[in-house]
């Protein structure tokens, strides 16, 4: 194990007793949590939620019957989680390299299986790293859905990461994961610092970078759900990276064939409000509600994230390919892109 995934194990596995601990709000959950996640909340044990150190809640709908893994699983709280949202058809996979907070999540399963059976889907706690998911027995073309909660950001090999999460998501697979970007890349004299890696300050992807990333694995389009600052008040850790931006992103992408650019196939889509989590409204990402029953103009990448994905039965989409009306209308053309995170209508 490199040093970096020592000083991470250790601070996760004995620095850090709970949340409380943190000396940031980077690894602090910065949004609300949905309502129809609470009683799911309330449900799990206690020392499993004081162990949680996630920044978001990337719990994407629509995931009943289906496998899904979590990247840095920790105490395992989204995994409990996700077992109740799966259901009884379900899987849920969670993977961690630090063996004391998977002591935690293993401590609990037995019971909170056998007083939810009806209504939880499986859940397998494995001990491994997620740069090389093979080596736990995840299999290519295997997975509907990946979350992750505030953990990509420590990995110190990140193409390997991404590059293993495209390999064993199915085609439609969805990752789903919050975790914390910078505006600019973070200067090396930072980055083995031990209080920053653990707290997702030095390991942070700069956005641009992340951009390219995610485009060199044939991934040109991802969309960001959910922004938030992050605050530093830690006089000390302030000083040493005061100068730059952090941000708490909830980002969503999916496997399949999609162009760099929002092209026009003059298509329509309405939702059908059959998620029973959201029935007035679905959010794709941060500019894209589609309202129960509103026909909406959707660019060609967008009318595949709905009709190409496990989203599919609870759209109505109009049109096809057949006819290209050139760039999305809505796009703004390649000025505007330089200003955005991604690609998107």
């Amino acid at each position: 194990m490199s040093t970096d995934k020592e000083n991470i194990s250790e601070y996760y596995g004995k620095t850090l007793q709970s949340s409380k601990d943190l000396k940031t709000s980077a690894c602090c959950p910065v949004d609300r949590m949905p309502d129809f996640m609470m009683p799911l909340i309330q449900k799990i044990p206690d020392e499993i939620q004081e162990k949680f150190y996630g920044c978001g809640s990337p719990i994407p709908l629509s995931i009943e019957s289906a496998t899904v893994l979590d990247l840095g699983c920790g105490s395992g709280r989204d995994c409990y989680l996700l077992s109740q949202m799966v259901g009884p058809g379900g899987k849920v996979i969670g993977i961690d390299m630090t063996e004391e907070q998977l002591s935690i999540a293993n401590k609990y399963k037995s019971e909170f299986l056998d007083q939810n059976q009806r209504n939880c889907g499986s859940i397998d706690f494995k001990l491994g790293e997620i740069e090389n998911l093979a080596d736990c027995g995840i299999e290519e073309n295997s997975i509907d859905v990946i979350i992750s909660n505030c953990v990509l950001n420590l990995s110190p090999d990140k193409h390997s990461v991404f590059k293993e999460i495209f390999r064993v998501l199915k085609p439609g697979g969805e990752l789903y994961f919050a975790d914390i970007f910078s505006d600019r890349r973070i200067p090396q004299s930072l980055k083995k610092d031990p209080v920053l890696l653990g707290e997702c300050l030095s390991g942070a992807m700069y956005i641009e970078d992340f951009r390219r990333l995610m485009t060199s694995l044939s991934c040109p389009d991802y969309r960001i759900v959910k922004k938030s600052a992050i605050s530093i008040e830690d006089a000390e850790i302030k000083k040493q990276v005061g100068m730059i931006g952090f941000y708490s992103l909830t980002v969503r992408a999916f496997k399949g064939e999609y162009e760099d650019r929002c092209e026009d196939f003059g298509q329509t889509a309405a939702y059908l409000g059959t998620i029973p989590e959201s029935p007035d409204f679905f959010d794709l990402d941060d500019h894209h509600r589609f309202n129960k029953g509103k026909p909406m103009k959707v660019c060609g990448n967008t009318s595949k994230m709905i009709s190409e994905t496990h989203y599919a039965e609870h759209f109505n989409l109009h049109g096809d390919r057949s006819i290209h009306y050139g760039l999305f209308e809505d796009c703004g053309g390649l000025e505007k892109e330089k200003n955005q995170p991604s690609s998107c209508c």
